[in-house]
């Protein structure tokens, strides 16, 4: 269970630069020279995988409320573009199959961000692990969560995949966690890693991946520090 990763990951596509979580994002980091992006994904109100980070639709459509409370027809409907730049305009939520089918077309490798709702996390699992099943392999991927239950899941169902666990902060466990599920990667908030920690984590011959870096300075040190990878919503800056 391997796979190369560059050292920068676009990140929800090409944030700064286009709408996140959008066809568009993934198309502008391919253009920006990106290699791999990471995006986010959850579920519709009829269980089919989208890519979005919020829990709401308020921040990135013109639509509002949950994201759980509309099905994919409903959500087809919303401008997913304009919040960020009217050249936008009309650009949709996208599907995780529609994304993977692009990045494919691209040849960008994906991070996959799953994000379930406390009470959907194996529901969500499932439902993107049958997406991913249907991609042809060899395809870069890295299957990522903040959940434990989800990682637990691609452990036991998308077992030949990399998994990465999701954290904020480095916890004291984070070794034996890793362990259990067999994880290839290790992804934190760089604001909260010290070069100690960087140091332990690769003897411990685990990828080490950072979020979100958008200064040059910053994505200087972390490298330094070892760190394999970062996230950044200017992939063509840093």
């Amino acid at each position: 269970m391997t796979v190369k990763i560059p050292k920068k990951i676009g990140h929800r596509g090409a944030a700064g630069h286009a709408p996140e979580n959008t066809l568009a994002g993934i198309r502008k980091a391919a253009d920006l020279g990106a290699c791999w992006v990471e995006f986010d994904v959850m579920l519709s109100q009829d269980g089919i995988p989208i890519l979005m980070h919020d829990n709401t639709l308020n921040r990135t459509t013109n639509g509002k409320g949950p994201i759980s409370a509309q099905t994919l027809n409903v959500l087809r409907t919303l401008d997913a573009g304009s919040w960020f730049n009217e050249r936008f305009a009309g650009e949709p939520i996208p599907t995780l199959a529609e994304t993977l089918r692009l990045a494919e077309m691209l040849g960008l490798g994906c991070n996959v961000e799953i994000k379930p709702s406390p009470e959907t996390s194996e529901e969500t699992a499932k439902a993107v692990i049958e997406v991913v099943n249907s991609f042809q392999r060899p395809f870069s991927i890295i299957m990522s969560s903040f959940s434990e239950t989800v990682i637990e899941m691609l452990h036991t169902y998308l077992f030949d995949t990399p998994r990465g666990l999701l954290v904020n902060k480095i916890p004291e466990d984070w070794r034996s966690k890793l362990q259990k599920w067999d994880c290839f990667s290790l992804h934190c908030n760089h604001k909260h890693l010290s070069q100690e920690q960087a140091k332990t984590i690769k003897s411990a011959n685990y990828h080490l991946l950072c979020y979100t870096v958008n200064e040059p300075e910053s994505a200087a040190s972390l490298f330094n520090w070892g760190v394999d990878a970062i996230f950044s919503d200017y992939p063509d800056r840093v």
